[in-house]
């Protein structure tokens, strides 16, 4: 008898003709002797009687032993914490000063003004008080461009805010930039700290008196690169703190976390605006505007998400330097935290090899996937065509990836992200118990059996479902499967339970048999 295996050697679709008559007794495939009117748990304990004669570790043993359901976490209901925002002109060391309070490098800080551009928020503790510390890009009058929405983004965070804490550069002194900030600070009425950065030791201390001419009182002197001063100024912080924030809400518990990736300047900041409705991020034509993860919860079609943007990941990431470097780095950090990752794809450019790395690296982190072509109301008939060709040749390895054509400018078919990510999260929690997956096991390598190698054909011993998010399965075999052998699993799997949006793992433990005394 011959059988044709799909995808048994090599790549996917090719086919191996397999004599099922050449293997060997005692190497007889598990599904044989089973017709169609056995039980899921008949299977089951066949397939565990397999394990009978090999040598199995203390931790296969727990795992061959775990038949429960996986239960999915919840979020609990985040409190409306104080929340305390750092303001200044560019380059005082306001994000030095936010590492400092956090105690680790969580804000980019480059030796070069105007790195930080949005409002970036993160959670704070000092004397178990806790607390929101939003960072900001330096505010300037007059801006232009981009600087202008940076300074935009720092006057949203004055309002939006409990505590101020104004950072100046003590070496400096008052600049007239600092006096149309303290202006800014005055109509406010909120409790203001004025923060004298980069005094070093003592002998620099006497320079802080100048600064009493700006009219917010004492001075504080602070070095928030050794961290001099920073912990009597946060007791005085902490105090100022009132019980309940008057503008922080109580955000709703468990909105799934969708982190937006792609390249710079493909429109991850303008999806985040559209769906936010309001200049949450800055947005400008500059590539590489965004550099801090910018964490947002926005409602779509009735479904409340958080969306992180993320910076752009850029061609070499190893090659990079100072703050593109960096916020590479927190890029990727932000995808571990998130569940499912929007990869945009700028549709008016050709699909690259930087397109397939940020692709690869979602699924490296075994997130659910989401693929949208943005900036699709600027496609004309001719880029279409060549569309189609560059998805089917260079996205067939994520055919399982829902995909949604929108347009982040305009807000266009916006709300079809909703099922989309619906879907992927959905797969990404799916448990099979462990009856039903191998009874799957059972009947696909009856109808397919691993072809010979060597002479001998490995047996798919016992599988189970380790984890959900992402799907993880674990197969006991009697030998190594072939790579094209685990993909065509792989894709049976997703015909029988679908897994739409989400990476499959697909794992082996090659156990021998136990040698007869």
């Amino acid at each position: 008898m011959n059988e044709q295996i799909p995808g048994a050697a090599g790549e996917p679709g090719e086919t191996e003709v397999f004599d099922a008559s050449a293997v060997a007794e005692d190497e007889i495939i598990v599904g044989d002797d089973f017709d169609g009117d056995v039980t899921d748990e008949e299977r089951l304990r066949a397939m565990r009687s397999n394990l009978d004669g090999f040598d199995l570790e203390d931790d296969d043993l727990a795992i061959i032993g775990e038949d429960g359901e996986f239960l999915g976490f919840s979020e609990p209901l985040a409190e409306a914490l104080p929340v305390v925002a750092i303001v200044g002109r560019p380059n005082v060391g306001k994000s030095a000063l936010v590492n400092r309070i956090l105690g680790r490098r969580e804000a980019v800080v480059e030796d070069v003004p105007g790195v930080t551009r949005d409002r970036v928020s993160y959670a704070a503790e000092w004397l178990d008080t806790r607390f929101t510390l939003v960072d900001t890009g330096g505010w300037e009058p007059d801006a232009r461009g981009i600087d202008a929405s940076v300074a935009l983004q720092a006057e949203v965070a004055i309002e939006l805010c409990d505590v101020v804490m104004f950072v100046v550069d003590s070496r400096v002194g008052p600049t007239a930039t600092d006096e149309r900030v303290v202006q800014l600070l005055r109509r406010t009425n909120k409790p203001v700290f004025l923060v004298a950065n980069k005094v070093d030791d003592a002998v620099l201390e006497p320079e802080v008196a100048q600064l009493w001419s700006l009219g917010l009182g004492e001075p504080h002197p602070v070095s928030a690169l050794h961290g001099r001063g920073v912990a009597d100024l946060l007791d005085l912080v902490v105090d100022a703190l009132p019980d309940e924030s008057a503008v922080a809400q109580p955000k709703l518990a468990g909105p799934r976390r969708v982190a937006l990736l792609g390249r710079p300047n493909v429109g991850k900041s303008s999806l985040l605006n559209k769906a936010a409705g309001e200049e949450r991020v800055v947005v400008n034509e500059l590539s590489g505007t965004t550099r801090d993860p910018v964490d947002e919860q926005v409602e779509i079609a009735g479904r409340v998400w958080t969306f992180v943007d993320t910076a752009g990941i850029r061609r070499r990431v190893h090659l990079q330097k100072g703050a593109d470097f960096y916020a590479s780095l927190r890029t990727a950090a932000a995808l571990e935290k998130a569940e499912v990752a929007v990869v945009l794809i700028d549709v008016t450019q050709e699909i690259s090899d930087q397109d397939l790395r940020i692709i690869d690296l979602v699924l490296e982190s075994g997130r659910a996937l989401v693929l949208a072509f943005n900036k699709w109301d600027l496609l004309d008939d001719d880029r279409r065509r060549y569309l189609e060709r560059e998805i089917e040749q260079d996205l067939a390895h994520v055919d399982w990836a829902p995909r949604v054509n929108i347009s982040a400018r305009t807000g266009r078919h916006l709300e079809k992200l909703v099922p989309a990510l619906e879907a992927a999260l959905e797969s990404w929690d799916t448990r099979i118990p462990t009856a039903k997956f191998n009874a799957f096991v059972a009947e696909l390598v009856q109808e397919h059996p691993h072809p010979l190698r060597g002479g001998k054909q490995p047996r798919i011993l016992f599988g189970t479902q380790v984890q959900n998010r992402p799907p993880t399965f674990v197969l006991f075999t009697s030998g190594f499967l072939d790579p094209g052998y685990r993909r065509f699993i792989q894709r049976r799997l997703r015909e029988r339970y679908g897994f739409e949006g989400t990476p499959i793992v697909l794992n082996m433990r090659i156990r021998e048999r136990r040698q007869r005394r």
